[in-house]
């Protein structure tokens, strides 16, 4: 601790991201990047956009804002574009959740980066409890509280909440003024209806999108929150509070070419989701238990019979080339998250996984 670091920076708990190795090369299935390529539109984009650079960016990001309306169904005033997911759920607590009201609501088992925002901007949270099978049940999110946040799917587990229950809670939330935040930072992967369909009768969701897993743009860095003009105004009086110009020309930029090759995506997503259920059908029959997914990644563990569990087993896939994700935490502590790469890495994966799981 230094003693020049004000109070809120010595309480901080900081996000720990998945590992990005520098000393050897691994196949790297740890931090649910997208394996293929962005869209040879986006690379075409990058350079016409070079000769503008030293200018700033349009602050409001309209171009982004009308491509983002027209790939959803939404206009541009129900659109904020931001750094990343991440950028755009922190100024959405800061936005929406007060230090003064009820706790806000999201799962034990989710996204670990939420308690970090409640934390930084002072929020009182309370964890649920998921179901002995991961699953999240809609009824304590049914109580009064301070806010909801779901991951949709779930992180790390991958399992899907269904439209009607997501839909129940949207109610609740609007009959005690609440806001509702739907995280779809893997929804393209689950191949079911998004909660954007919420939006034009529930007022108080929000449901905010990466573009870093389903268009191949984690190195860029680009998110949308998308929903209600009263709630993006609430965004952007945080985010203009921190900073008028957060996304560059070349976010931008890239960023609509992303979102205006629909083909091109839905393309390599199916051969992720091919790729996904392959693997786990595979891992099933060396006996691991594997939770149904509805993400770019598996969450499973290692059989019973195998003496390697949860970061052993990741510890011997790791000398063997192979990166996967591995939570200490109670009840996953067993568990793996794995990327869905390539056919190639995931055959690579699986002759691995197989070694260390009959190893002795």
């Amino acid at each position: 601790m230094s003693s020049y670091w004000s109070q809120r920076a010595q309480k901080a708990q900081p996000y720990v991201p998945g590992e990005q190795p520098r000393e050897r090369t691994f196949i790297k299935l740890n931090t649910n990047e997208n394996p293929y390529p962005p869209s040879p539109r986006v690379l075409e984009a990058m350079e016409g956009v070079a000769a503008n650079l030293r200018l700033y960016p349009d602050p409001v990001s309209l171009e982004l804002r009308e491509a983002a309306a027209r790939r959803y169904g939404l206009e541009s005033s129900q659109v904020f574009p931001g750094n990343g997911s991440d950028e755009v759920l922190g100024f959405a607590f800061g936005a929406f959740f007060d230090p003064q009201k009820e706790a806000v609501l999201f799962p034990d088992i989710t996204y670990s980066f939420y308690p970090v925002y409640c934390q930084l901007w002072d929020i009182p949270y309370k964890t649920i409890a998921l179901e002995e099978d991961f699953t999240i049940q809609p009824g304590p999110y049914l109580e009064r509280s301070g806010g909801i946040v779901i991951s949709n799917p779930n992180a790390p587990t991958g399992i899907l909440l269904p439209l009607d229950e997501l839909k129940q809670i949207a109610q609740a939330a609007l009959e005690s003024q609440r806001v509702f935040i739907v995280d779809e930072a893997y929804m393209a992967f689950s191949q079911s209806p998004s909660a954007l369909s919420l939006i034009r009768d529930f007022p108080n969701v929000l449901v905010v999108k990466t573009l870093s897993k389903e268009y191949s743009l984690a190195g860029l860095r680009s998110g949308l929150a998308l929903g209600s003009r009263e709630l993006i105004e609430g965004l952007e009086r945080i985010k203009d509070s921190f900073n008028s110009y957060p996304m560059d020309r070349l976010a931008q930029a890239l960023s609509i070419a992303a979102l205006e090759d629909i083909p091109y995506y839905e393309g390599i997503t199916q051969k992720i989701i091919a790729t996904r259920e392959r693997c786990a059908a595979r891992l099933k029959t060396l006996g691991f238990s594997v939770l149904p997914s509805g993400a770019n990644f598996l969450f499973a563990s290692p059989p019973q019979g195998c003496p390697l569990r949860g970061g052993d087993f990741y510890a011997a896939l790791r000398e063997r080339g192979i990166l996967v994700r591995h939570f200490e935490k109670n009840r996953i502590n067993d568990f793996l998250r794995i990327t869905i790469g390539t056919d190639d890495e995931m055959d690579e994966f699986l002759r691995a996984a197989e070694e260390v799981a009959r190893s002795k």
